[in-house]
Formats: C-alpha cells, structure tokens, sequence
C-alpha cells in the first residue's frame, strides 16, 4: 500500500501496478510521496525541495545532450552491444545513461515507493518524442533483484551479458542540492546492509554471462571485501569489474 498526498486525481497510470490511497493532509513528519502537475515525487516534512525520476531535464538531459557517462559505457563494454540488468535501479540514471547508448536494459527495483518514481518517471519520458525512444529501451521491474532475475532468467531463458550494481553509499564533497537529494533518498530506502549486498553480489555472479560491473566511490572499499579482476577509475567514481561465476 502507499500513500500519495495529493489535491487532484491520480493519473490512470498510478494506478494501474499497486494499491494507493491519497490524502491531501501532510504526514507529521519524514519523507512522503506527493503528487503535482509535474508528476510524482518524494518531498520531506518542513524542507523544500523534493525529488523526482525525470529524465527531460538536469542530469539526465545533460549527459543525454552534452556527453557524459563514457566510463560507465567502457565498463560493460557497450561496443559490443550487451543486454544489461540493472540490479539496483534507484533513481534510473545510469540505467538511463546507458539506454541512451542504445541499450537494453532491465531495471529491478525492490522498493515500492522508489519504484512508483521511476515509474512515473518513464511514463512521463514515453510521452516525450525526443526520449521516448530511449525509455523503450528499458524494462521496470518491481521485487528483489536477488530473487527476480532468477525468476526473470527462467521464464525467458535469456541471461544478461552484464549486471550492473550500485550499492548505496555515503558519498563526499556533494553539492547542497544533491546532499538534500540524497539524504531524502537514504530517509526512505535506508543504507545497505551487508548481507544484502552479499545475496544481491552472488546473485549476480550466478547470472552474468561476461561480467558483474559494481559501481564505487573512487577511495571507496571493494563490494563484499572482494577484489575486482580490473578497474575503470574516473575523478571521483570507479567501475569494479568481476568475472562471473554461473551455476
């Protein structure tokens, strides 16, 4: 069940992958879901601001537009073409970097608020001539990724050439908007836990046909305590990268 503060009706959408009930009185305090003219996002009691999966503009335009995201596209080798399963979807944005190198891309997301964002947030980039394009190259998966590209990787008989994994991290030198961001997202979905990241890690050992791609801050530990076979280091960020290790 989630709840959506909102003064005006739902789109059809929302309502179509879960059940949501909707108030227009705002919870005492914490994160909460709130839904306007521009689409669902996720506000926080007495703070302005709010976030929102939007891949029209910031970030997302830019690095559509202007570049970026080359190091990432060097770490599951998008030359070659490689179906990726994004097992940590968040806010969709590299999952969306690399659907913009004409990717496919299947995106899991186990939490239900998070995964009404992206929803949402694709939704509303189908509706966009100049993306829509890209937004076909993803899939959205609601569940843990753990369990879901098992059931995934049987019900198609189709493996991916890469899982691409982000852990949630505390990161450094962030800029007040995305300090805000962040501490939103991390108040709703929490830090990860160890051994989650060790089922999450294994499972996707277990899937990969080429490669598991484990995004980390640069001076950061490595997932699991285990060593990559190589390294895509960038300024602040690096791409692990492990052989897999099928059943």
């Amino acid at each position: 069940m989630l709840t959506v503060y909102t003064h005006q009706s739902l789109p059809a959408y929302l309502l179509d992958f879960a059940t949501i009930e909707t108030q227009q009185t705002l919870p005492e305090s914490g994160v909460y879901l709130f839904y306007d003219d521009t689409g669902l996002s996720l506000g926080k009691v007495g703070q302005k601001g709010k976030v929102q999966v939007d891949f029209t503009a910031g970030a997302a335009h830019y690095r559509r537009t202007k570049g970026g995201g080359e190091l990432i596209a060097k770490a599951v080798q998008h030359t070659s073409n490689p179906l990726i399963w994004d097992a940590t979807g968040g806010l969709g944005r590299d999952s969306w970097v690399l659907a913009s190198q004409g990717l496919s891309v299947h995106l899991f997301e186990q939490n239900l608020a998070v995964y009404a964002l992206l929803y949402d947030g694709l939704t509303r980039a189908f509706r966009q001539p100049e993306i829509a394009q890209i937004a076909t190259n993803i899939t959205l998966h609601y569940g843990d990724a753990s369990e879901e590209m098992g059931k995934l990787a049987q019900q198609t008989t189709i493996k991916p050439d890469v899982v691409y994994l982000d852990p949630m991290y505390p990161e450094r030198k962030k800029s007040a908007a995305v300090k805000k961001e962040m501490a939103y997202f991390h108040e709703l979905v929490g830090q990860s836990e160890p051994c989650n990241d060790e089922k999450l890690f294994q499972a996707a050992l277990i899937y990969a046909k080429k490669r598991v791609v484990v995004k980390r801050p640069r001076l950061g530990e490595y997932l699991c305590q285990q060593k990559p076979a190589y390294q895509y280091l960038g300024k602040s960020t690096r791409f692990d990268v492990y052989h897999p290790n099928p059943a």
